[in-house]
This record gives structure tokens, C-alpha cells and sequence, in this order.
């Protein structure tokens, strides 16, 4: 079998190609000898005839006389042939066999076109179609680049998406060969997926997105070498010989957004093609799920703007009602506890007369406390922001309920992160929410029970967490507990709440609530950083 330099460019196409002269192949190409599962040498001892004996035994009881009975030098038809050939694993692959003149007079080259394969790129063409139409059903990026991954690799190729992340690519999706995968994750000590690949090291994937088009390559090594030391590209090497590879662009919009690499040595320029087109279409099903993200978030607004528009048309007719409420209640309200206050300095009054009146006085300061966290829920605020230490509020505020504290026999343990940063804010809303926070965990609380204040830093600002051990919010709309009159306890008012969530929201910040572990409610207000901090 000749190995003259004169045939080199036909090593690299990944169509199987043969040399024939003097009814003997003289050269068969890497495609060819891979798909037949016999070396060069070999097929250079066989002549034709045996050759069809070998590899066409289905076609030898026609082909063969046909073939012998031919004058030599005579030419082959120009329409070739469909023949059955036998393949390296033993099955029948239906084939073209194309004749025309070689590189000298008395050589024919032989193209072997094998239908099965381009059948695998319909396959293909089939599978990415199907999966593309579901692809466009994803509502989530990880969702879309798994289901591509996925459907490429069941067409019998390794492929993974790299994503760029700022200045490196990183694996986002991949399907490989389980030996290649553990190799790798061993040499770099990591997930594959946690490995961070330098875009500046890339230049071929750099090309390819400054390009905008797709690389296909003969053989991958010479790719991989750009990028992978020296150890794991010759244990590539040794894995995938005459692998081929392609890397195409993935755009959303006009922004990269990173590369489809695929390998295989099934991998023709038909198929390579398909999966380019299926790039871009993976890129069309990523920016669908982004429009669905950002059309989610604007109805979300749109609801939230909607919601607060009724709660504030709420707020203004409650607000005239507590108005007229304030007037016409607090000034017999104050006259009754005058009453009670002279009574109780009468000497002849009796055990129960004593009590009464302590009944009597008890009952006036719960009602002037509805009334006026009723004024706070619907009244105006006019923030005062100055730069704000929210430990020492805190203080202040568990120092003003020391009679709650002692009336429920619950204690208040205040956690401080050291070093918080200043909050922008109000300081008397500020004490206003915490106490009423606090008054809500301490009533809640059993006796004897512990509520806890935890001050911390979190992103932008400062998080206030208040956990109590009392019954918790068990099936309870948790966005209903901040609503005006909605209570969860027999004798609440279900306006303390309603304030808090008024403070948060006028200095730009959040409050929640959950479920404790181990029981009771937690509550979470977050205010924003002071710009001075």
C-alpha cells in the first residue's frame, strides 16, 4: 500500500476514500480502513475480486463475474454503484461507490459514500427538531442547555455547553465519556463544572465567537493542545483517535453567551452543520426563557403596584374613619382614666371595687393603644433619615417593653454582629417598627419563654430577625399577616404588623415572616445601607 505524500490531502476528509490501480487499492484513507476494520496493508494484498468476496459478500454472486469479466483499464461507471458493504462490526451498511480518474492515468479513486451515516444525519435532524420544540417550553437556562446536551449525546456524541462567566468559559452542561469525565475531574481536584477555563487562553473559542460562525475540525487535538497541558491531551489522545469536533457560537440577541462544543468520530460535515444551526436555536430558546423571566417580574410589578394602589385607597377611607374615631374616642377614654386614677385613691374602696378599677384602667390603655397604632397604620409619614446605629434602637426598644417583658415572664436576648454598618433611616419609625415586632414575639411567647433579636449585616443594609417560641404562623397567609385587623391571636388588634410593613416600605426596605425551626415565627426586616457608612 503506497503511503507517497501525493495522497496526504485525502487523510484528513471524513468521507472514505480508496486508490485503486491495477485492480489493487494502493491507498485507502483513515475514513475508509476505520469503517472496513482492516489496516492499509492489509487491503493491498487483496485484489479486486477478493476484496468483493470479503467486504461485498451479498453483491459477490453478481458483482464479482461482472468485475472480472471487465477489460483492464477499462472505466468504471460514472454513476457508480449502491452496494452492501460489510463493515467493522459485521452489519451491512448500504453505500455509494463513486469511481473517477485518480491522481495518475491508470488510478481510480473511489468514493465511498455510506448512506447509513448520512441516514444519522436525518436522525439527527429529527431528534434536534423535536427537541427544540421543547426546548421552547423551558422556563429555566440550566432546563434548556440539559434537554440539548441530552439529545445530542443520544445521537451517539460528547458534547458541553461553555458559558462565559465574565473573563472565563465554565462547563454549564456536559455529556462525556464517563473515563474522560473522571480523569479530568481527577487531574484538575474538582467538578468539571467548577473549573474555570481563561478566555484569554482560548483563541480558537475566542475566534469562533468573535466570528460569529462555527470551527469544524478533522481531528480535535490540535484544538485541544491550545488549552489543556500536555497530560491530559495526550490521555485524550490515546481516548479519541481521529476524533472530530465542532464548536459553534451561542448568541442571545447580540450578546455571546458561549460555545457548543461537540465531538465524535461520527461527526461529518452534514451533521456539524445541523448542530450549528441548533446553536443558534439554543440561543432563541435562552432568550425565550429570559423574556418569560422578565415578563414574570414585570407582572409580579404589576400586581404589587395594583396591590398597593388598593391597600392605599384602604389606608385614605380608614384613615378618615380613624380620624373621626381619635377625636370622638380619646377624649372619654382619657375622662374614664381619670376617673379610675381618683377612685383608686379612695380609701373605703373595697377588695373589689380595687379591682374593678385596676380591670377598668387595664382596659382604657388597651383601647388608647388600638387607637393609636391605628392613627400610626394610616397617618402620613414624614421621614427624617439620618445615618442610624440600628444596635442602639434596638436597646432602646427592648428597654421600652420591659413591662410587657415582665407581665408575659419573657426575656428578650439581643445577638449584635459586630461592626454594623449605619442604616439610612428614621429613628423614631425605626424604634416604632422594632417595638412592635417585639410586643408581637412577646405576646406570643409562653411564659417563661425567650425572644430572640438578631442584628446582622446582609447585602445592601442591615437584617433585624425576631424569633419568638410561641405558636407559630402554621396556616396562615404569611402576606396577610401584615394586612390591617388580620390577626392570628384572640385578643390582637392586627395593626402592629401593618405598621411595621408601612416603616420597611417607606425607607425602601423588606419585611417578612416564617416559620422558626423548632417552632414559633420568625421576622425579618431589612433596611438599606446609609450612603456615609
Amino acid at each position: 500500500m503506497s503511503g507517497a505524500s501525493e495522497y496526504q490531502p485525502l487523510e484528513g476528509l471524513p468521507i472514505p476514500v480508496a486508490i485503486v490501480r491495477a485492480e489493487r487499492v494502493v491507498y485507502a484513507n483513515p475514513a475508509l480502513t476505520a469503517l472496513l476494520g482492516a489496516a492499509t496493508e492489509e487491503l493491498s494484498q487483496l485484489s479486486m475480486a477478493e476484496f468483493i468476496r470479503q467486504f461485498m459478500p451479498q453483491e459477490h454472486p453478481w458483482l464479482g463475474p461482472l468485475y472480472e469479466t471487465r477489460a483492464p483499464g477499462e472505466r468504471m461507471p460514472d454513476s457508480g454503484f449502491w452496494l452492501r458493504l460489510r463493515s467493522a462490526n459485521g452489519r451491512e451498511r448500504m453505500c455509494h461507490f463513486q469511481a473517477t480518474p485518480g491522481p495518475r492515468p491508470d488510478e481510480h479513486l473511489v468514493v465511498v459514500l455510506d448512506m447509513e451515516r448520512e441516514d444519522s444525519v436525518r436522525r439527527l435532524t429529527e431528534t434536534l427538531v423535536s427537541t427544540a420544540a421543547k426546548m421552547m417550553r423551558c422556563r429555566d437556562e440550566r432546563s434548556v442547555l440539559e434537554m440539548a446536551v441530552e439529545a445530542i449525546h443520544q445521537q451517539g456524541f460528547h458534547a458541553s455547553v461553555l458559558r462565559l462567566d465574565g473573563d472565563a468559559f465554565v462547563n454549564s452542561a456536559v455529556r462525556q465519556d464517563p473515563v474522560v469525565l473522571a480523569f479530568s475531574e481527577k487531574h484538575y481536584g474538582r467538578p468539571l463544572q467548577e473549573v474555570r477555563l481563561p478566555r484569554g487562553s482560548l483563541p480558537h473559542m475566542e475566534a469562533v465567537l468573535t466570528e460569529r460562525k462555527a470551527s469544524y475540525a478533522q481531528d480535535i487535538h490540535p484544538t485541544l493542545e491550545q488549552f489543556r497541558d500536555s497530560e491530559l491531551a495526550e490521555f485524550l489522545w490515546r481516548t479519541f483517535p481521529n476524533t472530530r469536533s465542532l464548536d459553534a457560537p451561542i448568541f442571545i440577541g447580540g450578546t455571546a453567551y458561549g460555545i457548543l462544543a461537540v465531538h465524535g468520530q461520527a461527526l461529518t460535515p452534514a451533521s456539524a452543520s445541523t448542530l450549528e444551526l441548533f446553536a443558534s436555536i439554543i440561543g432563541s430558546a435562552l432568550e425565550n426563557v429570559r423574556h418569560h423571566h422578565e415578563a414574570a417580574h414585570r407582572l409580579a410589578e404589576v400586581s404589587r403596584l395594583q396591590s398597593d394602589r388598593v391597600e392605599q385607597e384602604r389606608l385614605t377611607v380608614l384613615g378618615e374613619a380613624a380620624g373621626v374615631v381619635a377625636h370622638e374616642v380619646r377624649n372619654p377614654l382619657g375622662a374614664i382614666l381619670n376617673v379610675a386614677t381618683v377612685l383608686k385613691r379612695e380609701p373605703r374602696l373595697s377588695s373589689i371595687g380595687a379591682s374593678a378599677v385596676s380591670m377598668l384602667e387595664e382596659e382604657v390603655t388597651r383601647l388608647e393603644d388600638i387607637v393609636r397604632d391605628l392613627l400610626d397604620v394610616v397617618r402620613p409619614f414624614e421621614l427624617r433619615p439620618r445615618p442610624l446605629h440600628v444596635g442602639e434602637v434596638a436597646r432602646r426598644s427592648v428597654e421600652s417593653l420591659q413591662p410587657v417583658s415582665e407581665a408575659t415572664q419573657a426575656q428578650v436576648e439581643i445577638l449584635e454582629e459586630p461592626e454594623l454598618p449605619l442604616v439610612q433611616a428614621d429613628e423614631t419609625l425605626v424604634q416604632l417598627a422594632m417595638s412592635n415586632l417585639l410586643r408581637y414575639a412577646l405576646r406570643s411567647s409562653p411564659l417563661g419563654g425567650k425572644v430572640r433579636l438578631v442584628l446582622a449585616r446582609v447585602p445592601g443594609g442591615v437584617s433585624v430577625v425576631v424569633e419568638d417560641q410561641g405558636a407559630g404562623l402554621s396556616g396562615v397567609d404569611s402576606q396577610r399577616v401584615f394586612e390591617p385587623f388580620f390577626t392570628s391571636r384572640a385578643t390582637g388588634a392586627g395593626l402592629g404588623l401593618a405598621v411595621v410593613r408601612r416603616v420597611a416600605l417607606a425607607h425602601g426596605g423588606t419585611v417578612g415572616v416564617s416559620e422558626r425551626p423548632g417552632g414559633g415565627a420568625r421576622f425579618e426586616l431589612k433596611l438599606p445601607e446609609s450612603l456615609d457608612s
